[in-house]
């Protein structure tokens, strides 16, 4: 027998995703008036801004991750319910899960994002995404594997293309995972494995466009690639990835790179739930929502965070798919479903920009904070300040602030497990399945 959410006399709000948006959004609406209906498929909310870290063995995946029950500990009139959603249907305002049927009275679309893998076989199949923390594991155990491979084998090219990585994408996510790889090449990985000629070890970050961090200012971008020259990165600019082939990279340009790990981190979409209309589904896989987060053509469904687009003559691509973002319209549209309650009239979203800033590795941080614009270790400082305050849970952000400062002082990571061994060639069949899947979907 499936167990249903309880009866109330007051409006059910349905939250579809956990992350930035939906947890703000819930935070927004406690002893409004609702009940609030909590749908994810994980019992947790993740990070996402430090799961590089994760993948690099800085932290473990339970400092960044932390029980959604327990953030709304207390709430009353609050469910969660750990389910995948397969589907809405507006008309009836329903949403179909994996574990029921459940009707609601405003429907929250928080889905977030997924890796865009530009509709290639090759880099759908092969190569290693980073949006999930269980997608940060695996490329956590593959990192080492590697190198326990490359220990027992003869064959220099193989040696070679295990040690190798190439990033794909000079966006802050891949930046930052380049740091902290060009780190454990100085500092961790000839240690661990000193038979090993680590001159030999490659790290290539590529970037379609002539700057990394295209989305800050020109000098940041400079600095930036300054910092992650200084650690032994290569940045390859103006190049774009076209295919991979397992074990070496294929680009628009006469260069090709060997390398048994392509890490993909240059572009995502939307990720919606069926049942909308096709033509609320814009640019970027995202849904169109008017100036309130109102799904077009729906009164009481709401999208927030990555998974909408808000689109007007300042933003006509939509507001950035950024954690701020999310965070703001979270808050925004819990305050507008107050005014719902109040019989008010709602008040359109304005979107608030406090900056951007990336680390590449301890000292080197670049900042941009309005017109202010630093990089060197102050901004490492701000960075580090700002993402530990970020973080949910005390616990969460006094284990990280001790691993931080474990690792500022001896340059050490302790976290160079291989729990569950990645196994790539069982991740390549349920790959290519869910692709020819959607091929025929699509087709």
């Amino acid at each position: 027998m499936k167990i249903s959410i309880p009866t109330s006399d007051k409006p059910r709000v349905v939250i579809i995703g956990g992350g930035f948006a939906g947890v703000e959004l819930a935070k927004s609406l406690k002893n409004s008036g609702y009940q609030i209906v909590m749908l994810d498929k994980h019992n947790y909310h993740a990070f996402q801004p430090l799961l590089y870290q994760v993948a690099t063995s800085a932290l473990e995946a339970d400092s960044i991750a932390f029980p959604l029950r327990k953030i709304f500990k207390g709430y009353k009139d609050f469910y969660f319910r750990m389910a995948e959603v397969n589907d809405v249907i507006p008309e009836e305002n329903l949403v179909i899960s994996s574990i029921n049927e459940i009707a609601y009275d405003y429907l929250i679309i928080a889905t977030g994002s997924k890796t865009n893998f530009m509709n290639n076989e090759g880099l759908t199949i092969s190569s290693m995404p980073m949006k999930s923390i269980p997608e940060a594991l695996n490329l956590r155990s593959l990192i080492f594997q590697n190198f326990e491979k490359a220990l027992v084998i003869t064959n220099e090219r193989k040696r070679q293309g295990l040690m190798n990585f190439v990033i794909a994408g000079a966006g802050p996510t891949g930046v930052e995972l380049a740091g902290a790889l060009g780190e454990l090449k100085s500092h961790i990985l000839p240690k661990d494995y000193p038979e090993l000629d680590f001159s030999m070890m490659q790290i290539y970050l590529i970037q379609s466009s002539d700057r990394v961090l295209p989305a800050l200012s020109l000098s940041s971008s400079e600095k930036a690639q300054r910092y992650l020259e200084k650690l032994g990165v290569k940045v390859v600019l103006n190049t774009r990835v076209l295919d991979y082939f397992g074990d070496y990279v294929q680009t628009n340009t006469e260069e090709d790179f060997v390398a048994k790990t392509l890490i993909w981190t240059a572009g995502v979409v939307g990720a919606p739930i069926n049942g909308l209309d096709a033509k609320s589904i814009v640019r970027g896989n995202r849904i169109e929502v008017d100036e309130f987060n109102r799904v077009k053509g729906c009164k009481n469904i709401f999208a927030i965070g990555d998974v909408a687009a808000m689109i007007t003559e300042k933003n006509p691509m939509g507001h950035p798919m950024v954690a701020p973002v999310a965070i703001q319209q979270g808050k925004w549209v819990g305050k507008n479903l107050k005014r719902i309650n109040q019989k008010k009239e709602m008040s359109p979203f304005v979107y608030h920009d406090k900056g951007a800033m990336a680390t590449i590795g301890k000292n080197k941080a670049v900042v941009e904070l309005g017109k202010m614009k630093f990089g060197g270790a102050f901004a490492w400082y701000v960075w580090m300040f700002v993402h530990l305050m970020s973080l949910v849970g005390f616990r969460n952000r006094v284990i990280v602030f001790f691993n931080w400062a474990r690792n500022y002082f001896n340059s050490d990571r302790g976290m160079r497990l291989i729990i569950i061994p990645f196994k790539l060639s069982k991740v390549k069949r349920q790959r290519k399945k869910a692709f020819y899947d959607k091929q025929d979907v699509d087709g």
